[in-house]
């Protein structure tokens, strides 16, 4: 065990130089760079000076400014909201955080509440409205989410939320985004955001958890508003929402052993 500590230091510290590292049988590869490839390599998180005092306190203070400032902004979109999609005005939906502890999550809604003649509701493509397409594209849906900030179930910069169906698919990489508070914004968000496959995504969300920074939060910040006013980063083609997370090739060999 001591080894394999040993041996997943040198492998993130080969990886943060983009080199190649040969393990036995095993290659780590520059698409492998972000990555705890194995069980026997994984190292549990550590939190630096930054993380374990300074980021919370950050996040509240940034969530608690980001509420007065954008205000009038919540309360027009709220209004807008209610006119075009109806009620409620706030989604809410359970969603797994630190340590995959769940927690409601809010959001402005997007789509409405069509269904077929079985009563069924639509599918989501269908169900979203120009209007909630824009909220989307412009992030506005996700201006409540300041409330889950200010009660410490999120942080202003981590890996995003995502649906708890999801928790079960990961593997053992994967899963190690949970390590961390799941953020407004992320390392995945600023560098392809919906336009990059979930491997691709969730690498990143893991390589933030391993390289958490106050210089690097601040930088994905702005490269957020960056990103956001240029639109960048949207599901290319006919699909608006993202593609349903099925679960990787390990992962289903692992699930069918």
């Amino acid at each position: 065990m001591k080894n394999s500590k040993k041996l997943a230091a040198i492998v993130r510290t080969l990886s943060a130089f983009g080199a190649v590292a040969y393990v036995g049988k095993k290659i780590y590869n520059k698409q492998q760079t972000e990555r705890a490839e194995q069980e026997e390599t994984a190292i549990p998180h550590q939190q630096g000076f930054y993380e374990k005092y300074i980021k919370r306190p950050q996040d509240f203070c940034c969530a608690l400014a980001a509420t007065v400032v954008l205000s009038p902004v919540m309360g027009i979109t709220a209004l807008l909201v209610r006119i075009k999609l109806g009620s409620p005005v706030i989604f809410k939906q359970k969603r797994p955080g630190l340590n995959s502890k769940i927690f409601t999550l809010y959001k402005f809604r997007t789509m409405t509440d069509k269904k077929d003649e079985n009563g069924e509701l639509l599918p989501d493509e269908e169900r979203l409205t120009h209007f909630g397409k824009f909220l989307r594209s412009t992030s506005l849906d996700e201006l409540p989410e300041l409330i889950n900030m200010l009660k410490g179930d999120m942080s202003v910069v981590g890996p995003r939320p995502l649906l708890v169906k999801y928790l079960p698919l990961y593997n053992q990489h994967q899963v190690r985004r949970h390590e961390v508070r799941p953020g407004f914004t992320g390392y995945a968000q600023v560098h392809g955001r919906n336009a990059i496959t979930w491997e691709d995504k969730f690498d990143k969300d893991v390589y933030y958890v391993d390289h958490i920074t106050f210089l690097g939060d601040w930088k994905i910040i702005f490269q957020t508003v960056k990103t956001v006013l240029k639109r960048e980063g949207i599901s290319s083609g006919s699909s608006e929402t993202m593609e349903t997370f099925k679960g990787t090739a390990e992962t289903e060999s692992e699930t069918n052993a």
